[in-house]
């Protein structure tokens, strides 16, 4: 996949994942809010043609749980999407 940078909520993301195309930027642009200005990564999932986004941080960051810490991704997909759900991850660029 080519590296793909974008603009949300002021900040630059890295485009680092995007099964089967999924990313949509004006779908994303109106479910992002402020809430998520403060995470190192966006993650997002398509279950029933409708996209949920979660924030994870960096397993660094001084905010980190195991509820959103980037290493514990993996196991969030397996016990909370859908399986073979499309999903992709902006990261930060800071």
């Amino acid at each position: 996949m080519k590296s793909k940078t974008v603009e949300l909520l002021g900040n630059k993301y890295e485009l680092i994942r995007n099964d089967k195309d999924c990313f949509n930027y004006d779908e994303i642009v109106e479910k992002a809010t402020d809430y998520f200005e403060d995470y190192d990564y966006i993650f997002g999932d398509f279950a029933y043609d409708k996209v949920r986004l979660k924030g994870f941080y960096d397993s660094d960051n001084k905010k980190v749980k195991e509820i959103n810490d980037i290493k514990y991704m993996d196991k969030y997909v397996e016990d909370y999407c859908s399986f073979g759900a499309r999903i992709f991850l902006l990261k930060k660029i800071k």
